[in-house]
């Protein structure tokens, strides 16, 4: 779990911050106030257990040692097992101020709580083979782990896992970064938790936050509530998940467009539609507030008509799943023909199968965002939500039980409704309430489940 509407920045960005908020304070008065935060959450966890703490020659390990003196100062029993000799002037002055006995790493005793202060933002290689055998024995044995800042062996701007150990909670410094919520950082970090330390930053990246939404006013009627219309396809059910979504997300009509009549419920509004002209002239309709295209569409001539139908049309557009795949590595050149709005919701598999980068999740997903001049959800346990102008949320840590299927289905039309209702920033508010649903829905939920709890869900953002 991370703090909601967060700061994520770069170790460069971090950096930066850093060094301007050191014109008006030293960084020795700065690591003192990130030594005081990881003391004051390390003794609220430790309830008077011995704590290990593990310094490292950089400035993480200054606030070990910062963080050390100020829990033996409160009547703490701390020990400290350092790797190397503090590089800098500022954790020199704190290994001074600790001024009782430092321990080799390799000569460290399990303690019941562990402060990892080895090697935070900014680490780049795998740790050295002796040091990880080491870090992931004592971490192993200990009943609580606190990171400072990062899990030592994770890469601060990807979350590549360089060696890393799992935390029972990180403590991040200033503000999040990409590790906190991506890859394996995401998994190592457990329960981040976020101090403020006197360095302003200042990001276009952010946490998902829960939305605010507006509850339909006295002069509000079905379209102006917004009007969804739902392209069915191959798999009729992945439709219907997606048009029930849709209702049940706010959505004031919903039309379901296929061959087809829906199952359940009867609000789905059904019309006959047989190839891409009969849906382009659907599409002509200036009350269509958005378009779900991709859930169960299938992939053959009949889907490709369908999707073109959709591509050439001036409806707000939402792409899930076969649309995607469709659409191939040719993806953004379609999308840039488009004048209206568009939002992508890729999984891992159709990120791939459109879009071919390097990078960190969020770096892939903002390139995508711009080429395409749309917007991107990249879904996963780490979802990052990409704008054309830069900006990122990133949701982390969501319900595992939503990887079954269907679920994607069940975004897709979330979405649709958000962007029909006109709300704002609305690809955060359809990830967020779908996450809260899953919440809500408890273990091993199916996709129809997901759907009932989004009620809910809405009543918590009113």
């Amino acid at each position: 779990m991370s703090p909601a509407s967060a700061p994520i920045v770069t170790a460069a960005q971090m950096r930066a911050a850093e060094e301007e908020a050191f014109r008006f304070a030293t960084q020795l008065e700065v690591m003192e106030r990130a030594g005081a935060a990881v003391a004051r959450e390390a003794a609220r966890f430790a309830l008077g257990r011995p704590i290990l703490v593990l310094a490292g020659p950089g400035n993480n390990g200054g606030d070990a040692y910062a963080a050390a003196r100020l829990l033996k100062e409160r009547g703490h029993d701390v020990t400290i097992a350092a790797c190397g000799h503090p590089q800098t002037d500022a954790g020199k002055a704190m290994l001074e101020a600790w001024g009782g006995p430092v321990s080799s790493l390799y000569e460290a005793r399990p303690r019941p709580v562990l402060i990892d202060g080895l090697f935070g933002t900014g680490l780049t290689r795998p740790l050295e083979r002796g040091i990880a055998a080491v870090f992931a024995e004592l971490v192993s044995a200990a009943e609580f782990r606190l990171a400072i800042d990062l899990p030592s062996g994770i890469e601060t701007d990807s979350g590549e896992d360089l060696g890393a150990r799992r935390m029972d909670a990180t403590l991040a410094l200033g503000a999040l970064k990409p590790a906190h919520v991506l890859g394996r950082g995401l998994e190592c970090s457990g329960h981040v938790l976020l101090a403020d330390i006197g360095v302003p930053v200042q990001s276009h990246w952010r946490t998902v936050a829960r939305p605010v939404l507006r509850a339909p006013g006295a002069q509000d009627h079905k379209y102006s509530r917004g009007m969804v219309v739902v392209v069915e396809g191959a798999m009729p059910g992945a439709a219907r998940l997606a048009g029930r979504s849709a209702l049940a997300g706010g959505a004031g009509y919903v039309v379901i467009a296929g061959p087809e009549a829906p199952g359940g419920p009867d609000a789905l509004v059904h019309r006959a539609m047989h190839g891409g002209d009969d849906l382009g002239d659907l599409l002509t309709d200036d009350r269509i507030g958005a378009v779900v295209i991709g859930p169960g569409l299938g992939r053959d001539r009949r889907a490709e008509a369908l999707l073109k139908a959709a591509l050439a049309s001036q409806r707000p557009l939402v792409l899930d799943g076969d649309a995607l795949s469709l659409l191939g590595k040719s993806a953004a050149a379609w999308l840039q023909r488009r004048t209206a709005p568009a939002w992508l919701t890729p999984h891992a598999g159709e990120f791939e199968r459109i879009y071919e980068g390097e990078g960190s999740k969020i770096d892939r997903t903002l390139a995508l965002a711009a080429e395409g001049r749309a917007t991107v959800i990249h879904k996963g346990a780490d979802t990052v939500i990409a704008s054309p102008r830069g900006e990122v949320r990133v949701l982390a840590g969501s319900s595992p039980w939503l990887s079954t299927a269907g679920t994607g289905d069940v975004l897709a039309g979330l979405l649709g409704a958000r962007v029909a209702a006109g709300t704002a920033q609305a690809a955060e508010a359809a990830v967020w309430l779908h996450a809260r649903a899953a919440w809500l829905a408890g273990p091993a939920f199916v996709a129809d489940t997901l759907i009932e709890r989004l009620g809910e869900a809405t009543s918590e953002c009113l």
